[in-house]
């Protein structure tokens, strides 16, 4: 009867480790990546300066309309 227990409880334990669960891969969240990007030419200034420069020739043509 010892055996027939033991034997039982072997087999409980090892049923219950066979269905712990399965080998799966690890959920790893993806690195970000920050680049910073460089460019030759500053296009936030020169907009600005454009307008600039074209207002100065809309006030100058509007003082002196000899000219313009």
């Amino acid at each position: 009867m010892k055996k027939v227990m033991l034997v039982a409880a072997v087999a409980a334990l090892a049923a219950t480790a066979a269905q712990a669960g399965t080998l799966i891969d690890p959920i790893v969240e993806p690195e970000i990546i920050v680049e910073q990007s460089s460019s030759s030419s500053n296009a936030g200034i020169i907009v600005p300066l454009i307008f600039l420069a074209l207002v100065g020739v809309g006030v100058f043509c509007a003082i002196n309309t000899t000219i313009c």
